[in-house]
């Protein structure tokens, strides 16, 4: 039988009418947040492995009204990015929170089991089918398109909920926070243990939110088609890499994480190797959170910049896994409250790939930190997460927690012939 996915309906879900008639009417949007317009939307997808549900379609309903409930306490996730147009081709942005509604799918694919999307290293065609995209090919397009959109689809011996969420609205962390809220209601919680802060008088530079409509009109940042693999690492790989590169580097600083983003560069250049005087590049996420004191945990919107690195191919792949490492961990180690601010600061501005030919960068995405495995809806937590296509880009780097405690699953975006020999540098 054709592995395919049938749709059986789509629909609107909005906040409870309760809720709606006291929720926040408008949320600004910050510069990170502005940044991202045209950029492609957060997608992900959760894998369970259950076939004991009561009633799929009393399941379907009750993923419906509980979403809806979710909603209460996200009100912007169901409202639309507006424009206030000004002199000059112009304009500001922010979300209107009307309750217009996320998009809500059911689909089935009877032919497609669990082990169909998590045994195979190489993401398969499919799990492209199974997460929404009519938030829009941008997050600019969420002027007229749901700014959340939910697919559950029934698989021969599970469930896939398919997640994708607008980048101009939502960073990583509270994408996660939402669903995590989600699923907190799907098991029968009236409320959620940790509400979302819109306050946005801690990031929200005015200067800074004028944006040039035409060039908001394409996406500069083109998903590209390569293949994404899958790689594994268990909590005794990583502390083996993050022993070898302090002991490398004479130090007992460098975190599990600073090791295994050098370890993917390392590998990813030494497959692909130009020659050595080639600048390598790298593009570090830098939580913002974590570095303001102004801003507080459940902030919800964008709160994140990238931090980059260059290195020679020489340096990079001579100097071994401690220098690497230890590079990042001082780039890491420069973003403080200051430096935060000042990238907050910065005027907004939207940069065309140069086409120069030059060696794509590695860039780093999502985090081992977010709460993959919280998202329990009432069934036992989920066995895997997988991104969409629509958000790939040649370098990137998607990481997640695994499944197992201590453990870290890598999504990789490049040639085929470079994912081949990094996989053999990975055993």
């Amino acid at each position: 039988m054709a592995k395919k996915v049938e749709l059986i309906s789509s629909s609107l879900v909005s906040a409870t009418a309760t809720a709606a008639s006291t929720s926040i009417s408008r949320l600004e949007l910050n510069p990170w947040d502005l940044r991202l317009l045209p950029i492609v939307p957060i997608q992900r997808g959760l894998i369970f492995h259950t076939s004991h549900f009561q009633s799929q379609q009393h399941l379907i309903q009750h993923l419906k009204n509980s979403l809806s409930r979710a909603l209460d306490f996200f009100p912007p996730l169901a409202g639309r990015l507006a424009a206030t147009p000004h002199d000059g081709d112009t304009a500001s942005f922010f979300v209107d929170c009307n309750n217009a509604g996320a998009e809500f799918t059911h689909a089935v694919a009877a032919a497609v089991s669990v082990s169909d999307i998590v045994e195979p290293s190489y993401i398969p065609e499919i799990v492209s089918s199974l997460i929404p995209i009519s938030v829009g090919v941008t997050n600019y397009e969420g002027i007229s398109k749901p700014l959340l959109a939910v697919q559950v689809t029934e698989l021969a011996d599970g469930l896939f909920i398919g997640c994708a969420a607008n980048h101009a609205v939502v960073d990583g962390t509270s994408f996660w926070h939402f669903l995590n809220s989600w699923s907190e209601i799907s098991r029968g919680s009236e409320l959620i243990s940790r509400s979302p802060i819109f306050d946005r008088c801690n990031v929200a530079a005015v200067d800074n939110r004028l944006i040039h409509i035409p060039t908001l009109e394409k996406n500069l940042i083109a998903p590209c088609q390569l293949p994404q693999k899958v790689f594994h690492f268990s909590k005794e790989k990583l502390g083996q890499l993050k022993a070898k590169a302090n002991s490398e580097a004479g130090t007992d600083k460098i975190s599990t994480l600073q090791a295994l983003m050098a370890h993917l560069w390392r590998s990813a250049v030494s497959s692909q190797t130009t020659n050595d005087s080639t600048t390598r590049v790298i593009l570090i996420p830098i939580g913002a959170r974590a570095r303001m004191s102004s801003l507080p945990d459940a902030y919800f919107g964008n709160a994140s910049y990238p931090a980059v690195l260059f290195i020679s191919e020489s340096d990079l792949l001579q100097r071994g896994l401690g220098a690497a490492a230890l590079r990042i961990n001082e780039l890491i180690s420069r973003q403080t409250d200051e430096a935060a601010t000042r990238e907050l600061a910065k005027k907004v501005e939207f940069h065309e790939s140069d086409g120069s030919g030059a060696p794509p960068p590695l860039i780093m995405g999502s985090s081992p930190r977010h709460d993959v495995y919280g998202c329990d809806f009432g069934w036992g937590k989920p066995i895997g997460v997988r991104s969409g296509k629509m958000q790939k880009v040649e370098g990137l780097v998607i990481v997640f927690p695994a499944a197992e405690t201590g453990g870290i699953d890598v999504e990789v975006c490049l040639a085929e012939e470079t994912l081949h020999a990094m996989e053999c540098m990975m055993r």
